[in-house]
């Protein structure tokens, strides 16, 4: 593609790094941001800074926060005592949409892949564990996509929370076996979650 400006050339090689956004697309939105208000770019230029250097993430569970705990975990409407794993902030999103849970989340960051070299160690499960523990949570909702590694990872999370005496639950199959969670629609997965099934090895 041949560009009538460096400029140009170097948002559109930026912008096409984004997920699902080729050179044409990019194009269109360069010559889109070209059309609006300057200070209306400024401040998408500004929001992209903040979202970058300020964002935090929950001390407690792992979500996307703008303080050191979460809105939902400071949330009192909450249940505090339910915890739903996820893998990663999309999910709660996901979760968050169907309007079906009420309690909290923990983020353990992907899923046990031995193949690709993801062992428990470089997840979020210790913290997990020790927080089930000291907030005697009463249930832990595997919410984790229904692929190998996905049942590899509640396999064993379960036997590491036999102990605590946690009831431990799946969503139920409503999501298709082999599918990602973050590509459910909002029906299926909301009903996955107000018809979970306790969890069988």
């Amino acid at each position: 593609m041949n560009y009538p400006s460096q400029l140009i050339e170097e948002a559109v090689n930026e912008l096409s790094k984004f997920p699902g956004i080729g050179k044409k697309s990019a194009m269109r939105m360069v010559l889109h941001l070209l059309k609006q208000n300057e200070q209306d770019v400024i401040k998408l230029g500004d929001a992209v800074i903040k979202l970058r250097t300020q964002i935090q993430y929950c001390e407690r569970c792992g979500n996307v926060s703008d303080a050191a705990i979460c809105n939902i975990c400071v949330n009192p409407k909450r249940d505090q005592h339910t915890i739903c794993v996820v893998e990663d902030l999309r999910d709660v999103l996901a979760i968050e949409n169907t309007n079906q849970f009420n309690g909290t989340y923990h983020i353990i960051g992907g899923l046990i892949s031995p193949i690709n070299g993801i062992g428990p160690d470089t997840l979020n499960i210790e913290k997990l564990l020790l927080r089930i523990q000291a907030e005697q949570s009463k249930e832990i909702i595997m919410a984790l996509s229904a692929t190998m590694e996905g049942d590899t990872t509640v396999f064993y999370l379960s036997k590491k929370m036999r102990a605590f005496g946690v009831n431990i639950s799946t969503i139920s199959r409503g999501i298709a076996i082999g599918g990602e969670l973050e590509y459910a629609d909002e029906i299926t997965l909301g009903r996955s979650i107000a018809l979970r099934v306790p969890y069988q090895n």
